[in-house]
Formats: C-alpha cells, sequence, structure tokens
C-alpha cells in the first residue's frame, strides 16, 4: 500500500518538480550489432532500424559479476496496439553457450520502436515484463522515444565538454575562439560572460549547469518522434520553436521527468523501472543512470531504448553563407549547419567530397566533420597542381545503411589570370577614400591588397568580396596626389601578386546644370571647378570655352559653337583636360529675349561750367550728359511692360539695371525707351557700355549702346603771339590736342598730368582738336574765345 501511494504521489509530481539527479552514473553496456542485407554495422553507426534488420545484443558485463541479468528485448507498435507476445524476448546473460546469453533478432513487420531492459534474475520476471509490456504499450513507446531524444541530446552535449576540456587542458588561450564554434556546431547555449572571464575561469564557466545547454535541434527531435500519429516533417519544425510553445531549450531535462512519471506508475514490490541513457561507442551501447540499482524490492529494472524504427530521416544540412570559398587555403573547411548530430554521433560515416573540374576529371576525397571548425574538413591534403580556376565539390557519404547526398560548394583555386578593375567608368579622385571594384579569379583566395602610390612605400588597403568573382577596395586618398596607383593583390595558392594600374584624378569639375536657349549658339555651364573643361560636343557641334566667371562659390563658364552654327540637343558630353568625359542632360531654356537700338540722344546736366566739347560721333556719352535711348524688340518678339535693361562696362567691372515701368518705359509693343545716367555707374565707369534686355531672369545677348567719356573742365584758351595754353581741371583725361581735326602736329599728354595749364598749338579759326583718353578715336573740338 505504501508503494502504491508513493507511486501515486510520483504520478501527480508538477513537472516544475526540482530538476532530476544528472545521469552521471555508470551503469553496465550492451555489444550490439545490426545487419541489412549483406552490410552488418555497430549500434553507433546505425541512427535507425527497419523491419527485416537483424540484430545481435549480448550484455557486455565484468568478469567479475556477481548480480545476474536476464537481457530482455521488446519490439512495440505504436501506442494503441499491443504487441503479440513473441514480440518480447530474454538471455540470461550469465550462460556460458552464445545461445543462452545472447539475443538474436529480426525486426518484425509492424514494429516501430525497440527497448531493451537489463532485469535482476528474479522467479517470474519473464510474465512480469511481457504484461507490463503489453498492458501500457503507450507508456514504453513514449518512454522510448524521450529516452532516445534525451540520448541523442546527451551525445552533443558529451562532444561540448569533451573538447571545452581538451581545449582547457591544452590551449586555454583559445577558448574564446572555440567555444562560439562549437556552440554554434552542437546546438549548445554559450554564456557570453564566461568568455570575459580570467581564461583559468573560463572553461568552468562555460560547463556550469550542464544540462540546461543542449538546445532544441529539429533533426535529432525528428528521428525520435514515432508515435502513431506523429507531425509531418513541417508540423514538427514549428512544433519545436518558440512561437510554438516547446521552449528555447531541449526537452533534455523535461523528458527525464516525464520518464520518472511514467515509471513511477508501473511500480511493484517486485519491480521499479529505471531509465537509462545510452551512448555509443562502435558496437558498444554504455549505459548512465541517474540513481543507484536496487537488487532488494522491489528490484530495479534498468530500461534503454533502441533506435526507432522507421525510414531513414538523413539530415537536412545547408551551406553556411553564399559565396565559393578558397580550395588553396591551409585547412579548408566546408562549413555546414542544420545537424548536430554529424559532430555527436557516428551516424555519417564513409564522408568524401566528389571535386568536379571544369574539364570533367573527377577526384573524391574523404572529409570528416570538425564541431570546432563548423563544418567537414579534409582527411588528406588537397592534390597540388591539377585544381586550378573553379571546382564543384559535392559532399556525400552514408548516414547509416543509405546513402547520403549533401549539399554542392565551389572552391577557387588561383589560376593566374590578371585582375582589372570592373568598370572603366570608376575614376579615383584625391581628397577622399575610394571604393572601387575589381573582377579577377579566385577572388575568395584574396588575403590581401596593397596600395603603391608614385614611388611612396606600399601600404595596405580595405577590401571585401564582392560575388564570386570580385572584391572591392577602398583606396584611402586623402592627402595623396594625382597619378597612377599600383595595387598589388595576393592570394592564397600563389606566390606572385597580381597587379593593377588605376589613374587617380583630381576632384572632377561639378556640373549643376547646361543651359541652352532656343536659337543660340552657345551653351551656358553652372557649377564648380569649371577651368578643368575643355571642350563640350553636343550632337555633332564642338564648342570651345569662350568666357569663365565666378559669382561667390559658383563658376559660369560659357562655351561657344566653334563653327558658329545654332546649337540643338538633349544630351552634352563634357571633356576634362586630364582625359575624363562626363554626360549632362541639358536644361532647354526659352529663347533669351534681344533687342537693338532704335535711336539715341543726349541731354546735358545742369551746372556745366568752362568751354564746350562737341563731337559729330553719337554713339559718345559725356559724363555731364543723360542718355535717352529707344530699343526695338527683335523680329518675332514683343516687349513687356516689366522687361529691364542692364547696362554695363565691357570688363563688366560697373553694371546698372534700368527697372521696368520706371527707367525704361513702353512706346510700343516693339519699343521701349530708357533714360540712362552714367553716375549710376560710378566715378571710374568709362570707355564702351553695351546692354542687354532681362525677362523673367533670363538675360539677352550683349549690345554696344555708347561710349562713356569722362571731360575735363576747360576754363580758357590764352594765347600770347605764338604760344598759347589751356587752363582747366583733370587735364589728364586729355590725350592729344592739335590745331586741325586731322590732328597733325598734336601735343601729347603726359599721362597722369597734373597741372592745371597746358601748353597746346595755336587754335585755327577759333577751335582746337582733342582726343581723350576714354575713346582716344574719337575727335572732340573745342571753341575758344579768341
Amino acid at each position: 500500500m505504501a508503494l502504491a501511494l508513493a507511486a501515486a504521489a510520483l504520478v501527480e509530481t508538477p513537472l516544475c518538480a526540482a530538476d532530476p539527479a544528472p545521469f552521471d552514473l555508470p551503469g553496465p553496456a550492451l555489444r550490439i550489432a545490426v545487419t541489412r542485407g549483406d552490410k552488418t554495422l555497430p549500434i553507433a553507426e546505425v541512427p535507425n532500424l527497419a523491419t527485416g534488420d537483424r540484430l545481435t545484443i549480448e550484455a557486455d558485463l565484468p568478469s567479475d559479476q556477481r548480480a545476474h541479468y536476464i537481457l530482455f528485448s521488446a519490439f512495440l507498435s505504436g501506442a494503441t496496439n499491443p504487441p503479440p507476445k513473441n514480440w518480447v524476448q530474454s538471455a540470461e546473460t550469465w550462460k556460458a553457450k552464445d545461445k543462452d546469453r545472447r539475443l538474436t533478432l529480426t525486426v518484425p513487420k509492424g514494429a516501430r520502436q525497440m527497448a531493451l531492459f537489463l532485469v535482476p534474475e528474479t522467479g517470474g520476471a519473464s510474465g512480469t515484463i511481457v504484461d507490463a509490456v503489453r498492458d501500457r504499450p503507450g507508456e514504453f513507446v513514449r518512454a522510448v522515444q524521450d529516452l532516445n531524444q534525451a540520448s541523442l541530446d546527451r551525445s552533443r552535449l558529451n562532444a561540448f565538454v569533451a573538447a571545452i576540456r581538451a581545449q582547457e587542458n591544452s590551449h586555454p588561450e583559445f577558448l574564446r575562439t572555440l567555444a562560439p564554434a562549437l556552440s554554434n556546431s552542437l546546438a549548445i547555449k554559450l554564456n557570453p560572460d564566461c568568455l570575459a572571464r580570467v581564461i583559468e575561469l573560463q572553461a568552468a564557466c562555460l560547463l556550469e549547469n550542464r544540462d540546461s545547454l543542449v538546445l532544441a535541434d529539429i533533426h535529432s527531435s525528428s528521428m525520435t518522434d514515432t508515435l502513431i500519429g506523429a507531425p509531418t516533417d513541417l508540423a514538427l519544425q514549428l512544433s519545436y520553436t518558440r512561437e510554438a510553445g516547446l521552449g528555447y531549450y531541449s526537452p533534455y531535462i523535461g523528458v527525464i521527468r516525464d520518464i520518472a512519471r511514467v515509471f513511477g506508475a508501473f511500480g511493484n514490490p517486485q519491480f521499479g523501472y529505471l531509465p537509462t541513457l545510452a551512448t555509443r561507442d562502435g558496437d558498444r551501447l554504455s549505459l548512465l543512470l541517474n540513481a543507484a540499482p536496487s537488487f532488494a524490492k522491489p528490484k530495479s529494472v534498468l530500461v534503454a531504448a533502441m533506435p526507432a524504427i522507421d525510414a531513414g530521416t538523413p539530415p537536412r544540412l545547408r551551406v553556411t553563407g553564399d559565396q565559393p570559398l578558397c580550395g588553396a587555403r591551409p585547412g579548408l573547411a566546408l562549413p555546414v549547419e542544420g545537424a548536430p548530430l554529424i559532430y555527436s554521433t557516428a551516424f555519417a560515416r564513409n564522408m568524401a567530397v566528389a571535386l568536379t573540374l571544369a574539364n570533367g576529371k573527377r577526384f573524391d576525397l574523404a572529409v570528416r566533420a570538425r564541431a570546432d571548425r563548423g563544418g567537414y574538413v579534409f582527411v588528406d591534403p588537397l592534390p597540388q597542381g591539377e585544381l586550378t580556376g573553379k571546382v564543384t565539390a559535392r559532399l556525400h557519404g552514408q548516414w547509416g545503411f543509405e546513402s547520403f547526398e549533401g549539399p554542392s560548394f565551389t572552391l577557387q583555386f588561383p589560376d593566374g589570370g590578371d585582375w582589372r578593375a570592373s568598370d572603366a567608368g570608376q575614376s579615383p579622385v584625391v581628397g577622399r577614400d575610394n571604393a572601387i571594384d575589381l573582377t579577377g579569379s579566385a577572388a575568395a583566395c584574396v588575403t590581401g591588397v596593397t596600395m603603391r602610390n608614385g614611388g611612396g612605400a606600399a601600404q595596405p588597403v580595405a577590401f571585401t568580396l564582392r560575388g564570386p568573382d570580385g572584391i572591392t577596395v577602398t583606396l584611402p586618398m586623402k592627402g595623396a596626389r594625382a597619378g597612377d596607383v599600383t595595387l598589388d593583390i595576393q592570394q592564397m595558392g600563389s606566390s606572385t601578386p597580381r597587379s593593377v594600374t588605376l589613374r587617380v584624378f583630381s576632384p572632377a569639375s561639378r556640373i549643376d546644370a547646361v543651359t541652352l536657349a532656343k536659337g543660340d549658339r552657345f551653351v551656358t555651364l553652372t557649377g564648380q571647378r569649371l577651368d578643368e573643361i575643355a571642350g563640350v560636343e553636343i550632337g555633332d557641334v564642338r564648342l570651345a570655352p569662350s568666357g569663365l566667371t565666378r559669382e561667390g562659390d559658383t563658376d559660369r563658364l560659357i562655351a561657344t559653337a566653334a563653327d558658329g552654327r545654332v546649337v540643338d540637343g538633349n544630351s552634352a558630353r563634357i571633356r576634362l583636360n586630364d582625359g575624363r568625359t562626363q554626360s549632362v542632360t541639358i536644361t532647354a531654356a526659352p529663347p533669351r529675349p534681344a533687342a537693338a537700338i532704335a535711336s539715341r540722344s543726349l541731354t546735358p546736366k545742369d551746372g556745366q561750367h568752362g568751354l564746350a566739347l562737341a563731337t559729330r560721333d553719337e554713339t559718345v556719352l559725356p559724363d555731364n550728359a543723360r542718355l535717352t535711348f529707344s530699343i526695338r524688340a527683335a523680329e518675332g518678339m514683343r516687349l513687356t511692360p516689366g522687361d529691364a535693361i542692364e547696362v554695363a562696362t565691357a570688363d563688366g567691372s560697373a553694371s546698372v539695371t534700368l527697372e521696368g515701368g520706371r527707367d525704361v518705359r513702353l512706346s510700343s509693343p516693339d519699343v521701349a525707351v530708357a533714360t540712362l545716367d552714367p553716375a549710376r555707374l560710378g566715378p571710374a565707369a568709362a570707355g564702351a557700355l553695351r546692354f542687354r534686355l532681362i525677362r523673367d531672369g533670363i538675360k539677352g545677348d550683349w549690345v554696344p549702346l555708347a561710349t562713356l567719356v569722362r571731360l575735363p573742365q576747360v576754363d580758357a584758351v590764352r594765347c600770347d603771339g605764338d604760344a598759347c595754353r589751356l587752363e582747366g581741371r583733370d587735364l589728364f583725361l586729355i590725350d592729344r590736342v592739335a590745331a586741325t581735326p586731322d590732328m597733325s602736329g598734336a601735343v601729347n599728354v603726359p599721362e597722369g598730368y597734373t597741372a592745371a595749364r597746358l601748353t597746346v598749338p595755336k587754335p585755327q579759326n577759333g577751335m582746337l582738336a582733342l582726343t581723350l583718353r576714354d575713346a582716344p578715336g574719337v575727335v572732340f573740338t573745342l571753341a575758344t574765345a579768341g
């Protein structure tokens, strides 16, 4: 009664009870071989059983074993289908004859699970085991499944622990890089804080609470789920996600709790069931216990799980990353993920890689799984000399008894081919870092790139892989000079670096706009550094730079058609002085406003003094007069009240805008009249003046307007016999003085003349002729007093 109450209490224990004791107590071992067809494998290499498989099982007990165990095997056919009695067989392990102490079995049709029991020799044991299995098949199905899962999970944990211990004993300083690789390969939880500790404490920290380190693994879980109504592969994968409620960690701990509850329900005064975890090594199946077995009533029955009986579930290995691998890399690893059991079990065997060359030749090379490398490594070095260029590598082997085809890899080997800039249009410039794409063979084998600028020393430059056949290098050109740079590309498997020479330019012109007004023979470019432009091509018209001005930070360049043709097109090809070219879309503008002079007249200003100077040249504008002029719109154009007129000196040093409606008034839609006071141009303005029409910010062509001259003030001309002198102010404005308009015998006035009197020829007919410095080609007449 007490045992029954204890069993009932165990069944009611919630899953959140304290964790069970760890499985660290060594138990007995079994020797198992499996034969399928004509092939026999040790149990360590058998991931699953199949109908018709032949098994030999015997206990591997020490020679001085005093407690006798009966070895039972039981085949199960699902949770709802009790097995027939003859599916339970037994052997007396202490007997001398093989047929008595060894089980020789054939997996029957319909069997889906298999359990092994080691029962202390007791009268009636056989009937008790048979009745338990037949009365509660579902509980044993669940137990077998969970023990299988826990054993596979334990194999991953053992592999992790062994690797950490080995590294701790040899080179503990490498744990910082080794532990993350092992964690990823074996799906083991990694505490990153451990790697921040001092080297001596890292291993102990990583292995704390080791039973909680095992993470869920879809592949090992799918190998153990053989219940009737088991989920499909897709549903299984979903069930092992946090969103589906399983939780982040493997059911390793929960499995042991469940088994304890299940076996507690079987408790009776004669036997109690003790679960074991199985570790495999060759044909040896070693059992681990988490509690000491009892040889007093109730005696402990050791329960071990055999692999599931179903179609094999080979791993679905995936290639880590999508970049080619360098076949010339020493210790090359073929990275795979998706099946931690390839590292922790011997299920995958005879693994090899088939290398297929471009010429069709094939090599088969053995590989082995390395959890610390995250994939498969070659057992022997790759053959030298025959592998060049691109080589396809396919992983293959056997998964238990079945053939297994893994993923393919692309390997690259240096073949001595040249490297080049990927795009001829790439133009590295000084003053900044430049990302340049290079294309060549075996990009995955590039180990470093150095740059030599002129006669300077080589310096390493950063690079990244770009697809299967290229890299992107970052050239540090701040503070560098324009010219040629040489890049040396080092590759594994090649003793001679490959060189690429690039031209580094000064910063290119920045062209903000190319504007073309309809009907024009030139274009206007705006931007920065436009002095580097050698020419412009629009269609078949070549244009040459003809005028560069700067307004603040913006350059303005006029490029005029060399043959005088009207320019028309949508795109301009800009040629720079260093040979580079740029294509810029043309901004179309409406026809620019245009007008011509219709008439002009002068109005003297008030307050004039001294003798008057006169000329017949109507284009002259004295600085003591106002100019009134009229303009006529070009053919096909109409003037508007808002049109303005800009007047400027020829050199652009002085300008004034005559505003429409104030300084400029319409006489008709074709004619406008404007008034200009030259004083608005400033006291230094002189020489040729020009004007242009402005409409809505669009400026027309310059048109000659007048010649602005500054007049000296002549107060008198006095003669004493033939000796005459001219008196006044600003006489330095006079260029020459003569007695006749043909300027014969003229007297030259020195530049910068400062006196108030000037010796001049004797006037004829009361007149003198003068030319002024602001208009040396125009003759003025001066009427003298006598």
